[in-house]
């Protein structure tokens, strides 16, 4: 359920997210602001917050969720397409520091290959003159995946913790953990030992930049 949910909410992070930025990043149109400090949100929304804003979005009784309900009998919370949706929310959270721009948006390097924020210039690019930053969005991608992976405030508020339907590896970890501690350390293992390996094994191949 981790795996298939974390690269499930990873695809769908890039499916409308790289749409979203190339808009907010090329065109103006009102509204552009209040947009871009909205997909901004799980940056600062503590987890669980952003679950009951899920639920009061997407909920049978939502803005948007009774609509889905009742027009098209969709429900997503307590579902594992609920956990998916977490997961892509909180995957969309990538602390910006960790993010590169893009190699004409970089200024004079200092010895060593540091750039010298006094000396940082931005260069305008004209639309269709830069090269696709191919690097930079394996890189988010990897980052969405593994934030996904370990998603627990928004998952559990959203789509509950039911065994073989929305019950991921963190859930299971908090369940053990109250009962059968053992059983939580050695589930945790299992999830740092695949975290590790997937974010090892990409590192090389691709978050490296030329």
């Amino acid at each position: 359920m981790s795996l298939f949910s974390a690269t499930a909410a990873t695809v769908v992070s890039l499916v409308l997210g790289v749409p979203l930025a190339w808009v907010l990043a090329r065109t103006e149109f009102p509204g552009r602001g209040f947009l871009r400090a909205l997909v901004t949100l799980p940056l600062v929304l503590p987890p669980v917050v952003g679950g009951v804003a899920l639920l009061l979005a997407l909920g049978r009784n939502g803005v948007v969720g009774q609509w889905l309900d009742s027009w098209f009998g969709i429900t997503l919370p307590f579902t594992t397409t609920g956990v998916v949706v977490a997961g892509g929310v909180r995957g969309d959270a990538v602390p910006r520091h960790q993010r590169r721009g893009h190699p004409a948006c970089r200024g004079p390097p200092l010895r060593g290959g540091r750039p010298d924020p006094r000396r940082l210039a931005l260069h305008r690019v004209p639309p269709g003159h830069a090269p696709p930053d191919r690097p930079g969005r394996r890189r988010g991608a990897v980052l969405a995946w593994a934030r996904a992976l370990g998603e627990f405030g928004a998952t559990i508020t959203f789509a509950g913790n039911f065994p073989g339907r929305t019950q991921t590896m963190p859930l299971a970890v908090y369940l053990a953990l109250q009962n059968d501690p053992e059983a939580a350390i050695a589930l945790s293992l299992v999830l740092l030992a695949v975290s590790i390996a997937v974010l090892a094994g990409l590192r090389d191949r691709w978050m490296t930049t030329s």
